[in-house]
């Protein structure tokens, strides 16, 4: 169809759309920063305030996760209609000023009250991020792009422990926990200056109807219901909450439990041995996976829910041992195996959700699967395996309520492989249908 071919002229440069796609993806560290240091610093923030293991627990995920799933509906409602490089660099510099306001809380309501304001700034960063790459980037590369974005969140990890580390005094004992968030807070609003500098906002949907032609503009209602009517897209979504629902209740006590398990090893040494994993073996195992899914998807499209329930099965028993081992290091390999096969699912997640959607809703397709995402996972897996401690707590030593709790957490993991392979037998027909709704796509 002549009106509908893209003008690939009119098409950005590869060497630009690989520059926005690392700034992106840079952003994205930093949302994992934040979120992240709170987990790392956990034990030294909850002897500071005072903190129960359950209020701990609310602090890294109900607290944060409430506002910034909600919040994201609205903003992703604005990302489909307005400039999202505006988006993003409002939303970056919020969420930063508020982590350099968590740390200069002095008690539970104020540091929650902080949290949620991160949680509202992050609110903003997804959903325009995963749009405009998706207007970059053709569908059939979509899974690498979104899997090297979504390497922000290992990359980010590895940042908040290296920051951590070079941030506490020598001896490893002293932790000066909110110097570590205001600075932390000062790099990110800079950040938000140079994307609102550099990056430029890319047309709607050339990925698919070209460069010169105008995305139908359906009814927000009838976009909104042709969403939600596709299954793999809510399997997937479950899928990948049910999963992250573990990991983000072991990245949360993480370093409590090794803490309690092993008083006298170095703090300093377990941070900088935990960036180390997160960089190379959370990195690693995310980009790995996206470029299989992608390799695979060409030849079979089962492969994008396949592959995540693989990497899950193989996820579990790294996950329960890592609280049974005998030692602090064994610990750590056990970790960095959950950590790489973890990684593999982001990609093909990442990139179902954007593919499965109608142009006109890709940012309120991330807001929406965030919302269902972080609901489960950041505001269930922490929360959860607090209150589960606690509760383990009244009749076990720490070090025994711990290992119960996440033995619990990690059953979760069943649940993930399940929906997985739901995506498996459902995305044939959903991501056809999608190809037909969103016109030729540009491969």
């Amino acid at each position: 169809m002549p009106d509908t071919a893209p003008d690939q002229t009119a098409l950005p440069s590869r060497r630009y759309r690989t520059m926005v796609l690392l700034l992106l993806t840079l952003v994205y560290g930093f949302n994992f920063v934040d979120r992240q240091i709170v987990g790392i610093l956990a034990p030294y923030i909850q002897a500071d305030l005072d903190l129960t293991n359950t209020q701990l627990g609310l602090l890294i995920g109900l607290a944060f996760a409430f506002l910034y799933t909600t919040v994201a509906i609205p903003i992703a409602w604005l990302a489909d209609r307005y400039n999202r490089v505006n988006i993003l660099a409002i939303a970056l510099a919020m969420w930063s000023g508020f982590t350099a306001l968590t740390g200069m809380a002095n008690n539970f309501v104020q540091i929650a009250l902080a949290r949620a304001g991160v949680g509202i700034g992050e609110a903003g960063g997804s959903p325009p991020s995963h749009s405009i790459i998706s207007d970059m980037y053709a569908k059939r590369e979509r899974a690498g792009a979104l899997g090297v974005y979504s390497m922000g969140i290992p990359f980010g990890i590895m940042f908040a422990y290296f920051a951590t580390a070079s941030l506490m005094g020598k001896s490893g004992e002293e932790v000066d926990w909110r110097r570590v968030f205001i600075i932390l807070g000062m790099l990110g609003i800079g950040l938000a200056i140079i994307v609102r500098l550099v990056l430029r906002e890319p047309k709607r949907g050339a990925m698919e109807i070209g460069n010169n032609a105008e995305v139908p503009q359906k009814p927000f209602k009838e976009s909104l219901r042709t969403l939600l009517s596709i299954p793999s897209w809510w399997f997937m979504c479950l899928g990948i909450a049910t999963g992250s629902f573990v990991s983000y209740a072991f990245s949360a006590f993480q370093t409590k439990y090794i803490v309690v398990f092993d008083p006298d090893f170095n703090f300093k040494t377990l941070v900088i041995a935990l960036g180390i994993i997160n960089g190379i073996a959370y990195a690693g195992g995310t980009y790995t996976g996206a470029k299989v899914a992608d390799w695979w998807g060409k030849r079979d499209i089962r492969a994008y829910g396949w592959l995540p329930a693989i990497t899950m099965t193989a996820s579990l028993p790294f996950a329960v041992a890592g609280f049974w081992v005998p030692t602090v290091w064994s610990h750590l390999v056990c970790t960095t195996l959950l950590l790489w096969f973890l990684g593999a699912y982001l990609g093909p997640c990442f990139a179902i959700a954007q593919t499965l959607a109608p142009i006109n809703m890709r940012a309120m397709s991330t807001a929406l699967f965030f919302f269902i995402l972080n609901m489960i996972a950041l505001g269930g897996g922490p929360t959860t395996a607090g209150f589960l401690i606690d509760v383990f707590a009244e009749q076990n030593s720490e070090l025994t309520a711990i290992r119960y709790a996440m033995t619990a957490v990690c059953m979760m993991f069943l649940l993930a492989i399940g929906f997985f392979l739901l995506v498996s037998r459902n995305i044939t027909r959903d991501w056809a249908a999608a190809e037909q709704r969103n016109e030729s796509p540009v491969d």
